[in-house]
């Protein structure tokens, strides 16, 4: 990680995305929780996570309230927000990342609500 590098692209984020806390992880890193809400008012804490970053896209996991489908989400408990081929650290950041993981907790509240995940898929495995 670098750690210089998502320090700064978190201040940036926090400009548009003001409900975010900073914490230090055991091997020296650090993590984001940060309040999401969706177009109809719920809101849903998350973590960010940073391994790899900015070569590796962050890790996104909903923290609250539980979200209990495997739709658009691996193994580990991640959201897959964004399909990992299209990461790319010359174009996107903390703020994107943020971005479509709001965009991806709209469409998991139009999934619980009607069965069908809205928008196009790409395969993915994990």
């Amino acid at each position: 990680m670098d750690l210089q590098r998502v320090q700064a692209d978190i201040r940036k984020a926090a400009n548009h995305f003001p409900n975010i806390d900073i914490h230090p992880t055991a091997d020296g890193g650090l993590y984001i929780k940060a309040l999401l809400a969706t177009a109809v008012g719920r809101v849903y804490a998350i973590n960010m996570t940073f391994a790899g970053y900015p070569s590796v896209m962050p890790k996104v996991t909903v923290v609250a309230p539980t979200v209990k489908h495997g739709m658009h989400m691996y193994v580990a408990g991640h959201i897959c927000y964004m399909h990992p081929s299209v990461w790319n650290p010359a174009r996107h950041d903390v703020k994107h990342a943020l971005a479509e993981a709001a965009v991806w907790l709209n469409k998991h509240e139009v999934y619980v609500a009607t069965g069908r995940w809205p928008g196009p898929s790409l395969r993915h495995t994990g």
